[in-house]
Order: structure tokens, then sequence, then C-alpha cells
């Protein structure tokens, strides 16, 4: 059964600057909902409510987006705008947060392997919040039909344009069971050209992981920029 899921989100956000310098990009908003809250109802969607979040320096705004206001809920109380908040402490009140720091942004890999104090000898789900992803069952919750059937580790992936290959992480494979979906996956590519990539299927954020994740991490050497990838 998997009741936990990890949240990456100590990086910088680099790609999305100037917004991120001061606000994480994780809780960047999507018209009135930031990022994060998103991939946290995605996950409640699918039966977990155990949030374990890697964060770093400067993601103050994550906590306190998941924690009451009581200030702020005083201040609407008896006021046209009291249910604007009704939202988000719903989800406040069906979840259980827990939160690391990585030290070092040292890549993805290295950042699920930081969260396994959270996660512990048990398999888990993975959500990169800045993957927005518009399904209306859930992407985690399809993973995890697919993780009850086949009990490995499982990549949610997409087409891309054979140009944009370069971009992402590639898999090789070839497809199993009865569903068009569903690949048994034989290689993974990070960032290739694309005339090296084997298919035009990209991993995107979203995983269930098997708790050996752990240990291959830990002795997964570092590659380019000194950053462990997960791919």
């Amino acid at each position: 059964m998997i009741n936990k899921c990890l949240f990456p989100a100590a990086g910088y956000g680099t790609r999305f600057l100037p917004a991120t310098k001061a606000v994480p990009k994780e809780m960047l908003p999507i018209l009135t909902k930031p990022l994060l809250q998103f991939g946290v109802e995605e996950a409640l969607t699918a039966g977990i409510n155990n949030m374990a979040i890697v964060t770093g320096r400067g993601k103050r705004a994550i906590e306190d987006h998941f924690d009451n206001s009581f200030e702020l809920e005083s201040q609407l109380i008896g006021t046209s705008k009291e249910n604007y908040l009704n939202e988000i402490k719903e989800v406040i009140k069906r979840t259980t947060f827990t939160y690391i720091r990585q030290q070092k942004m040292l890549g993805l890999g290295d950042a699920i392997l930081t969260g396994e104090p959270l996660i512990g000898n048990q398999p888990f789900a993975v959500i990169l919040a800045d993957d927005l992803c518009d399904s209306s069952d859930g992407v985690i919750t399809q993973m995890i039909e697919i993780y009850n059937q086949y009990k490995c580790s499982i990549v949610a992936i997409e087409e891309v344009s054979e140009n944009q290959t370069n971009q992402y992480g590639i898999i090789a494979g070839k497809k199993i069971g009865n569903s068009d979906n569903t690949y048994l996956v034989t290689d993974m590519i990070e960032k290739p050209d694309p005339k090296d990539a084997p298919t035009n299927m990209a991993i995107i954020g979203r995983y269930i992981l098997t708790p050996d994740i752990f240990d291959i991490l830990r002795n997964t050497k570092p590659g380019k920029g000194g950053e462990i990838q997960i791919t």
C-alpha cells in the first residue's frame, strides 16, 4: 500500500527567475492556488495523506502555507472572504506534513535520498510539483493501480515532439499487459539528442519507487554538474 508521498522542493528554481528569487517555485500560483497544493491534492485523491517534503533554505513559505494562520483567519471571520480559506484548511485537516532539509542541491536523486528518514522501508510516491498534470482521476492514482499489478517502480511518461527529446529523460521499452499505455522499461537516457533517442516517450515528474532505490542512490556516482540523477 502506498501511503506516503515525497515532494522534492529544495531547488533554487533558476528556470523561473526572477519570480523565484524570493518565492519558492513550488509556491508559484496557478490562479489562486500554488503548484505544491495541486500536487498535495493529487496525492490525497490517490488515498495518500502523509506528505514528506524535502525543503531547503528560503523555503519557509511552504511550511507556512500548510499550517493554520490564526491572525489571518481572525481577520476574515464574519466577512465575505471567510470562505476563501476553506479549501486549504480542509487539506491541512486531512494531511500530515513532515519536512527535512537538503543541505546541498546535488540533483533529484540526492533529494530523494535525503527524504529516506521520512519514508522508511516502504514503497512511496514522488511528485515534482512544477510538473502540473491535468487528469480527472489523478496521475498518481493511475500509477498506484499499475504498481498494485506489477509491484515494481513506476514512472509516468508522456509523448513529446522528437525534436524535444534533449530536454527530458527518455525511456526505451516495450508494451506489456493489455494496456496501450504501459511499458516495460529497458533503458533510460537523460536528455538524448533527437538522433540518439530510442523513443519520444519522456519521463515526467511522477514516480512510484520501491525502497531499494535508497541503496541504489547511495551507490550512484554523480554525473554532469556533480548531481545524482534519479534516471
